[in-house]
């Protein structure tokens, strides 16, 4: 049985699961868009969020996204539900990193992770999510398939922080910091098409 986070990997990452994926396992890692489908992703499937992306294409850059009236952004996020909640949180973001950070660059390079919990509708996994595929940092995400899955192995924590510690541990004592956010990004990757694979 596995024991720690690395005998984990290895055993996801022998069964070729991101084979037809991109690079870092999101679409279009490191831009603006990530951002987004963070948000839109929460309590939905991808494939919404794929339709709602696609409704946005013209509007994913930072200045164009501001400047989206909010009956609208609800219109075109429908697909990704909730979108009376999630079309003013948003805009509510995505104006507070215009603010604060002016461009995209920089909320990429200046962006703390405490700062981003402090924003509405932003919890830890979303926090995360844009850490490591937007901002390309070495950050662990940690969903309810990575619960499900460390269940089936017989391992559980009680919060998220426990198994984000659990799960970078391994990784970090076999890896060099320069692959951190390259690994931890398949690794989350990996835990979501085991799950769907297997159906856990």
């Amino acid at each position: 049985m596995y024991t720690n986070s690395l005998q984990i990997y290895k055993f996801l990452d022998a069964k070729n699961l991101l084979q037809n994926s991109p690079k870092y396992w999101w679409p279009n890692a490191g831009t603006f868009e990530v951002v987004v489908g963070a948000v839109l992703t929460q309590n939905t499937t991808w494939k919404n969020v794929e339709k709602s992306l696609e409704n946005l294409e013209s509007f994913l850059d930072l200045d164009s996204f501001a400047a989206l009236h909010v009956e609208i952004l609800k219109e075109k996020i429908r697909s990704s539900g909730f979108y009376n909640q999630k079309a003013p949180r948003l805009l509510e973001l995505v104006k507070n990193i215009k603010n604060e950070f002016g461009d995209f660059h920089s909320f990429v390079k200046k962006v703390t992770r405490e700062w981003l919990l402090m924003q509405k509708g932003i919890g830890e996994e979303s926090a995360d999510a844009i850490l490591c595929y937007a901002c390309l940092r070495d950050e662990m995400v940690v969903d309810s398939y990575t619960k499900r899955l460390l269940k089936s192995f017989g391992i559980e924590f009680k919060n998220y922080r426990q198994y984000k510690e659990f799960l970078e541990s391994g990784i970090k004592e076999a890896f060099t910091c320069k692959e951190l956010n390259f690994i931890y990004a398949r690794y989350h990757g990996m835990i979501v098409e085991y799950n769907k694979s297997h159906k856990l």
